[in-house]
């Protein structure tokens, strides 16, 4: 499965770079594979390891504001991994084959 989110405070002032960093280190340390975004992270892995990071970086988030925002996106597909670098390189063969 691949999980898009992105968790941000409420109510932290303009700037939310310390949150977000705070949420990608969680991400980063899980040892899952992922991407960071200007808008988004993704992570690829088993249900449970994406909810278990997903939930870990909204805490991480939360010791910076009151409330929490969370947006979040799911490609649930059994049976494929490595899914985070292969649909975007089937993509680009389409568009390498059409130039």
């Amino acid at each position: 499965m691949i999980v898009a989110f992105s968790v941000a405070p409420l109510g932290a002032g303009e700037s939310v770079s310390e949150a977000v960093a705070d949420a990608v280190r969680v991400v980063r340390d899980s040892g899952l594979p992922y991407r960071l975004t200007s808008m988004f992270t993704e992570l690829e892995g088993d249900w449970d390891a994406c909810m278990d990071v997903v939930h870990r970086a909204c805490d991480a988030v939360a010791a910076h504001g009151s409330r929490v925002s969370l947006v979040l996106k799911a490609d649930i597909r059994a049976g494929h991994t490595g899914e985070l670098t292969a649909k975007i390189e089937r993509v680009e063969r389409l568009l390498d084959a059409g130039d």
